[in-house]
């Protein structure tokens, strides 16, 4: 399947999340009409929005600027084989000097 590269179908894929994220969140304050629910909510969208914003602005900017994410699965592939790397350096041979 081609990328999307069409301005209007883009803005369309935008509004489209726009609309799904408003309807699931009236829907789970209509479930839960609660303060605290509401709260929970907010903080979740903060949260994973700091951290789309983590993923793909400042690994790019600041750790790593040679590695470019073309997703959220990259960014998951990318930070597993950093951690799996680590681990193999870790438990290596002890450099005698």
């Amino acid at each position: 399947m081609r990328d999307i590269t069409s301005p209007t179908w883009l803005y369309f894929k935008g509004a489209l999340f726009l609309f799904t994220g408003l309807f699931a969140s009236v829907l789970l304050l209509v479930e839960s009409p609660a303060l605290l629910t509401a709260f929970l909510l907010a903080v979740a969208i903060w949260s994973f929005c700091r951290l789309y914003y983590f993923a793909f602005y400042v690994i790019e900017h600041y750790i790593d600027p040679g590695y470019k994410f073309a997703g959220l699965t990259d960014f998951v592939r990318y930070a597993w084989r950093r951690r799996k790397a680590g681990r193999t350096s870790e438990g290596g041979a002890r450099d005698p000097g």
